[in-house]
């Protein structure tokens, strides 16, 4: 379950920095712009996706090896 919430959260950090990339320099990398209904909110988005990221490794840290 550890192994899970770590790959989870890497996940969503990545995506997050990707869509903060994205808004700030125009690359298209990132998964953030291509959710239509999202149109206007990537930055809002990305952040959440990175503080989502961030809550996720405590978690995982917090469940030990077991």
């Amino acid at each position: 379950m550890k192994q899970l919430l770590e790959f989870l959260g890497f996940v969503a950090v990545v995506q997050g920095g990707m869509g903060l990339v994205h808004e700030f320099t125009d690359w298209h990398i990132g998964l953030v712009q291509k959710v239509g209904f999202l149109d206007g909110y990537e930055v809002y988005v990305s952040v959440a996706l990175l503080a989502l990221g961030g809550a996720l490794f405590a978690a995982a840290e917090s469940r030990g090896s077991g």
